[in-house]
């Protein structure tokens, strides 16, 4: 008796458990076929011999199991077509979810769109009709002679809104003179003196955007930031302005000052005010024809990205221990510390001689301007026809000491001015975010502030004094004139004899 079920793997997996009884299962048949062929073949007599109740106990066993076996064949072919209609009711199932949930995003989806084509035709209502109040405003404004104002609404867009507290406080009437001094380095009349001349080159006017920044304001953005070099964007916050505005600001009001002030408040002297300053400088040393004090300072800058050798500044890097780079001013004043003549921007690496030869002053000198006036200078400069400076050799003579003491005093008058032009605009003793080309404006709209406040008797804060340190190197060729070296001679035996000469080296 053989029994043969064959299933396919694939379609329908088998348990472990099942693999194992169809083994025993088929062991079984083949035991009992190989059982029947022996008998009938082989053991014929012992077939006749046995018992045949015997055989047939066997074959009542052996068809037992095979009936068991038959029964667990049968149940694991039920189980198998349960789990079969379990999954098949599991995968026409899960489509039926899926429609369901696509259905239900597309519906969401719908009324996004909708909701989004309604907020954008709602923008663009409200755009159209602030375009149209702007368009409307200016027609009213240019109807009543004021372009920009009317009745409708202004647009302030990309405008941040900060806060103007301080300003707003510094500019009240009642705002205390001494703490305004004090953030402007000018007392009020000054500054509403500076504010109405320049208020004709910086003024602006109103848009439909945005309202001016006042004139007062502007000035005082650009004063502060000179008098303090605070960075832009502590100026921003002080002023409630964009750090791009500030700086635009400073660079617009030095422009500004060099262009409309400066033709006004720094000029070389005409004959009459030369005269005059002959006997202001007489009066402090006695040397005649002295109509200027000369000197050249240096104003640290960040290394530029081009010529960096030509502004690197050895002798402050070895005095500092820390690599220095300057540009030089070149200054003249008069006997009251105002100057009268500027050079400025000139790289740090140049000595004072070779400052002196590229300025506009040496220029007027060579076409003749200069004839029979001196101009005292330190050590740094060489003795030329109208350039007057002291003996700088060993073993001097007592006429030679006394001449260069006197002299000094005259020197001194520069190096002061210098002093005090470095004390009230702190943006000169520290490196300043102003580029390398926009320099010689901010220096120079300094220098005329400086001679504003010198005219007006602006007393400096004695807190804010300054220590000027420049070191002068005695040019290569000393000497350019055998004429003013004489006449250097005659003026120190002059001083001598007639009892003006100093005394302080005895």
């Amino acid at each position: 008796m053989k029994l043969e079920l064959q299933r396919d793997p694939a379609a329908h997996p088998t348990h472990p458990a099942a693999e194992g009884l169809s083994t025993i299962y088929t062991f079984l048949q083949n035991s009992l076929h190989a059982q029947m062929n022996e008998n009938g073949n082989g053991n014929a007599r012992k077939r006749r011999r046995k018992d045949s109740s015997g055989g047939e106990k066997k074959k009542k066993e052996l068809k037992g199991v095979v009936a068991s076996l038959s029964l667990l064949e049968e149940e694991e072919k039920q189980d198998e077509r349960k789990h079969d209609r379990a999954s098949n009711d599991d995968a026409s199932f899960i489509p039926e979810k899926h429609t369901e949930r696509t259905k239900a995003m597309l519906d969401c989806y719908s009324d996004f769109q909708e909701c989004s084509s309604e907020v954008e035709e709602s923008e663009t209502m409200k755009r159209r009709k602030s375009r149209s109040a702007a368009v409307s405003a200016e027609a009213d404004g240019a109807d009543k002679g004021k372009p920009g104002v009317g009745s409708g609404q202004h647009r302030r867009l990309w405008v941040k809104d900060r806060s103007k507290a301080w300003w707003d406080e510094c500019n009240q009437p009642d705002f205390p003179e001494s703490e305004f001094k004090k953030a402007f380095r000018m007392g009020k009349s000054t500054f509403d003196l500076i504010c109405e001349e320049l208020n004709s080159a910086i003024a602006k006017e109103d848009t439909t955007l945005r309202s001016a920044i006042p004139v007062r304001q502007r000035v005082a953005v650009c004063l502060w930031r000179l008098a303090t070099g605070d960075p832009l964007r502590l100026v921003s916050k002080r002023f409630g302005l964009g750090i791009s505005t500030c700086h635009k600001l400073v660079l617009e009001v030095c422009s500004a000052i060099r262009t409309v002030l400066m033709p006004k408040y720094l000029q070389w002297p005409d004959e009459a005010a030369a005269t005059k300053m002959k006997d202001e400088f007489e009066g402090i040393s006695g040397i005649p024809n002295v109509t200027g004090s000369m000197y050249t300072t240096h104003i640290p800058i960040i290394a530029p990205k081009i010529s960096v050798a030509a502004y690197f500044n050895k002798r402050h890097t070895d005095r500092n221990q820390k690599t220095s780079y300057s540009i030089t001013v070149q200054g003249v004043v008069d006997a009251k510390g105002v100057f009268t003549d500027v050079c400025i921007g000139w790289p740090g690496s140049m000595p004072d001689d070779q400052v002196l030869e590229k300025s506009a002053l040496n220029q007027r000198a060579n076409n003749g301007l200069l004839k029979n006036v001196w101009i005292v200078g330190g050590a740094g400069y060489p003795l030329m026809d109208w350039v007057l400076v002291p003996y700088t050799q060993q073993n001097l003579t007592w006429t030679q000491h006394a001449f260069n003491e006197k002299i000094g005093e005259i020197q001194n008058v520069a190096r002061d001015a210098f002093a005090r032009l470095k004390g009230r605009w702190f943006c000169l003793q520290k490196r300043t975010e102003v580029k390398l080309q926009d320099l010689p404006v901010v220096l120079g709209a300094c220098c005329v502030l400086h001679n504003i406040c010198e005219l007006r008797k602006e007393e400096m804060d004695p807190e804010l004094r300054f220590e000027l340190v420049d070191d002068e190197m005695v040019p290569e060729v000393a000497l350019r004139s055998t004429s003013s070296m004489k006449a250097r001679d005659a003026i120190a035996h002059n001083l001598l004899h007639h009892g003006l000469a100093g005394t302080s080296f005895l």
